[in-house]
C-alpha cells in the first residue's frame, strides 16, 4: 500500500557554504524541531543524514520519524547531494509512495498536513514549492548562476524569461509521485552533467531548481500561500499555511 512521505537531509561534518561552517556531527536539536512537527501530524518523515549515532538514532526514531544511513560523496555539496540521496530512495521504494514533499530540515517545520488541504487534493499534475519575496532577477542569483549559465545553453534565455517571476525556493517542493519522480530525474542529470565541477563559492541548487521548475513544470506550478509562510519573516505564530520556512 502506498503512502505519503515528507522527507529531509541532514549531512554534517562538511563545510556548509550557507552557514559558513561545520555543522556538528551528532546534534540532534538541529533536526528536532521538524522532526516534532512531523510526528505532531503523525505523517511519516524520513531524515536522511551521515553522522547520526546509532545512540541518537534509537533515542529518536519513533513511528513517524525514521532515520536512514547516508555516505556523503564529497565530490557534491550538501546542497546539491542530497537530491542524489533522495533519487536512490524513490528508485529503490517509489513503488511504495504515492505523495512527497522534500524540504530543508534546520529551518522548515510542518504547520499543517498538505496531503489533505483541497488544493494538494485537487491538483495532482501539480509542483509545489516554496518561494522567496524577490524576483529571479536578483544580484545573488545571478552570481550563483554563473556556473550553470556557462554550461546550459539556454540557461541565459530562461532567465530573461522569467527575470520578474518569483524566485523559487528548493527548500521545500513536492506533489504525487508520478510528478516528483521525474523531477527528481531530471535535477539529478543537471546536477551530474553540468554542477559536478563547480568550483565557485556558490552551490548551484537554486540555479538548477529555479531553471528546472521553470522550463518544465511551470504549467502547474503553485508557490508561496497556502503553501509555505513567507521565506525568513519568521511568522512563528502563522498556522495557515502547510510549511513554515524561518
Amino acid at each position: 500500500m502506498s503512502a505519503n512521505f515528507i522527507m529531509a537531509c541532514h549531512i554534517a561534518g562538511v563545510y556548509d557554504v550557507n552557514r559558513s561552517t561545520t555543522l556538528p556531527a551528532d546534534d540532534y536539536t538541529i533536526v528536532k524541531e521538524w522532526a516534532d512537527s512531523v510526528a505532531a501530524l503523525r505523517l511519516n518523515g524520513v531524515i536522511f543524514h551521515n553522522n547520526f549515532s546509532d545512540e541518537t538514532c534509537q533515542k529518536y526514531q519513533n513511528e513517524y520519524v525514521r532515520f536512514v544511513k547516508i555516505t556523503h560523496n564529497p565530490q557534491y555539496n550538501p546542497n546539491v547531494y542530497r537530491y542524489l540521496v533522495y533519487q536512490d530512495f524513490l528508485q529503490k521504494e517509489g513503488n511504495n509512495i504515492e505523495n512527497v514533499f522534500f524540504t530543508d530540515v534546520a529551518d522548515v517545520v510542518v504547520v499543517n498536513n498538505p496531503f489533505e488541504q483541497p488544493l494538494f487534493l485537487e491538483n495532482k499534475h501539480a509542483f509545489f514549492c516554496g518561494d522567496e519575496p524577490q524576483i529571479l532577477h536578483n544580484e545573488w542569483m545571478q552570481a550563483h548562476a554563473t556556473h550553470l549559465r556557462n554550461k546550459i545553453a539556454d540557461y541565459a534565455d530562461y532567465e530573461a524569461q522569467f527575470s520578474t517571476e518569483s524566485l523559487l525556493n528548493c527548500g521545500i517542493f513536492g506533489g504525487n509521485s508520478a510528478v516528483i519522480q521525474p523531477f527528481i530525474e531530471k535535477i539529478c542529470n543537471i546536477h551530474q552533467q553540468h554542477n559536478h565541477d563547480n568550483k565557485t563559492a556558490y552551490t548551484g541548487d537554486m540555479g538548477a531548481f529555479n531553471y528546472l521548475v521553470r522550463t518544465q513544470f511551470n504549467a502547474h506550478l503553485y508557490h508561496g500561500a497556502p503553501v509555505n509562510t513567507i521565506f525568513k519573516a519568521y511568522q512563528n505564530q502563522r498556522t495557515d499555511c502547510w510549511f513554515r520556512h524561518k
